[in-house]
């Protein structure tokens, strides 16, 4: 399945009310994201439902897939467009049989084997990481540019990196290969995501050597 993950912004609604965390997903979504997850460790099913179908409607009408962090029930009551999955989650090739083929199903990986192991069971895309310490996972393993180099290198479907990410501190990643990059606190914490998801494409595409118009 062909998915652009040039800006991958995974969610973090801590500490704010519903109705900042919808409004700074739209305006993520006004600045360029490309592919959004919604990752909501702390709520109950009936919640995380509930707020699954609310960023949907707003996702729609800017063309971006969702995908929901590890709980495939979710994602398939919600009919979102695929899940992503941990190492210490469901399977890739299990999550692959109960989505069928239709939907998008993304793997985190820390090594090549493992990005290898994810592909040949179906995965549409690797997220890589932590390149740098992050404090919304307190587990995080950090990997080198040159592990993320060698999980490119591995599969051919687009990899991204995550951990720590910002536009400020890309240039770690200049000889990666990544497709793209994974953000959360550079957006959920940006006074206007709108503004920063701008900002962050510019500095991916300069990464690449590409014009941000693009």
């Amino acid at each position: 399945m062909k998915i652009d993950t040039t800006l991958y912004l995974v969610t973090d609604s801590g500490n704010m009310t519903e109705e900042t965390f919808l409004n700074k997903i739209e305006s993520a979504c006004e600045g360029g994201i490309t592919l959004l997850q919604l990752r909501e460790k702390e709520r109950s099913a009936r919640e995380y439902l509930s707020l699954a179908r609310k960023v949907k409607k707003i996702v729609r009408r800017y063309n971006i897939p969702l995908l929901i962090d590890d709980r495939i029930d979710i994602a398939l009551a919600a009919d979102a467009d695929g899940v992503h999955v941990g190492q210490s989650d469901i399977p890739v090739a299990d999550a692959r049989k109960i989505l069928g083929p239709g939907k998008i199903i993304g793997a985190t990986a820390k090594t090549a084997k493992q990005a290898v192991e994810a592909f040949q069971q179906g995965a549409d895309y690797i997220g890589a990481g932590a390149v740098y310490p992050t404090g919304t996972k307190k587990d995080t393993w950090q990997i080198s540019p040159s592990d993320i180099r060698a999980i490119v290198q591995a599969v051919p479907i687009p990899v991204n990196a995550i951990g720590g990410l910002n536009r400020n501190n890309l240039e770690i990643l200049s000889d990666t290969g990544i497709a793209g990059i994974c953000v959360v606190s550079a957006l959920m914490q940006a006074p206007q995501p709108m503004l920063e998801a701008w900002a962050l494409r510019a500095a991916f595409f300069r990464l690449k050597g590409r014009s941000p118009m693009v």
